[in-house]
């Protein structure tokens, strides 16, 4: 057998779960009193469960809540500065897998307190957050980039959960649904609004990102990698950064009201003035060098951007 067969052979494929009552069945717990949904609470009752070792694959969204994580996660080189616990989200079809960064992820997920809460998208059929669930971007968040509450946050997250769960406990009307999904959107409105303050309070990590992601892009530029690699993505620079896209856009938005392939476009209007104005290199050389294809996709992108053809641009600095 090949090195990459063996290699291949002893890959851990994630475990999939296509139902709650299969999931809740793997955590060893009981099965939920709703197909669609379910809360695990081991913040006010200590829970005894054990989620796979490994990484696995849920059909459905999980929100979570934990109510310590200072200093065990971080993003970049920097760790978080709230202590009173924070909030993990995962869309269906993420991969889900334990935080080797963690200073607990030794230790066995029965002991760990947290709130977690299971969604089924067909729960959200028929309300208009069935869609509008996939336009808030934390779903596309990795671990290490959590949302991390202060004390006063906290509380507001914990009484929505707790709603929620006195009405799945509770007896099932004609309402409950309703309730529910409210409550839901409620508390996905408020993680929204809480990320948002954490761009802000997190403002000079921030700007240290900014400032890296911009010597990634000289860097790219001046060691001409367009040449092999073409245009630099969005992807590209969040794996330089060790962040997801959905972070990275949402963090540059914050800063600079631009997403992240706008900042990269910026980028590319400024280094094109650069070889317009002080090179004798042609339109097409200067296309190459940037990492486009071809001469006339540059040409048309740098007038949208400045109005100007690159040829306009040139002579007026002659």
């Amino acid at each position: 057998m090949t090195t990459y067969a063996l290699m291949k052979k002893n890959e851990r494929v994630p475990q999939r779960f296509d139902s709650l009552s299969e999931a809740m069945s793997a955590f060893g717990m009981p099965a939920p009193q709703h197909p669609l949904i379910t809360m695990m609470n081991g913040v006010d009752n200590l829970l005894s469960f054990q989620p796979p070792k490994h990484d696995h694959v849920l059909n459905f969204y999980k929100i979570s809540f934990r109510p310590n994580m200072g200093g065990s996660l971080k993003y970049g080189q920097t760790f978080f500065d709230f202590n009173e616990g924070g909030m993990l989200f995962a869309a269906p079809n993420q991969i889900i897998g334990r935080n080797e960064t963690s200073q607990d992820a030794d230790a066995p997920l029965c002991t760990q307190q947290q709130i977690s809460l299971l969604i089924h998208p067909d729960f959200l059929l028929n309300y208009p957050i069935a869609k509008k669930i996939k336009q808030y971007n934390y779903f596309a968040y990795t671990a290490n980039e959590a949302l991390h509450l202060s004390e006063k946050e906290k509380a507001t997250i914990l009484s929505i959960f707790r709603i929620i769960e006195d009405e799945l406990n509770s007896r099932i009307d004609e309402f409950s649904q309703d309730v529910i999904v409210s409550q839901i959107e409620l508390l996905l409105n408020y993680a929204n609004r809480f990320y948002k303050r954490q761009f802000i309070t997190r403002k000079t990590v921030s700007n240290t990102m900014l400032q890296k992601l911009e010597e990634i892009l000289d860097t790219y530029f001046d060691e001409q990698k367009s040449l092999d690699q073409g245009l630099p993505s969005v992807q590209y620079l969040a794996d330089c950064l060790n962040i997801s896209p959905s972070y990275l856009s949402d963090m540059l938005r914050s800063l600079t009201g631009q997403n992240a392939q706008q900042h990269i476009q910026n980028k590319l209007v400024e280094k094109a003035k650069e070889k317009l104005s002080t090179s004798n290199l042609s339109v097409g050389e200067i296309a190459y060098e940037l990492g486009f294809e071809h001469s006339q996709s540059f040409s048309k992108f740098f007038k949208t951007k400045t109005k100007y053809s690159p040829v306009e641009f040139r002579k007026s600095f002659n």
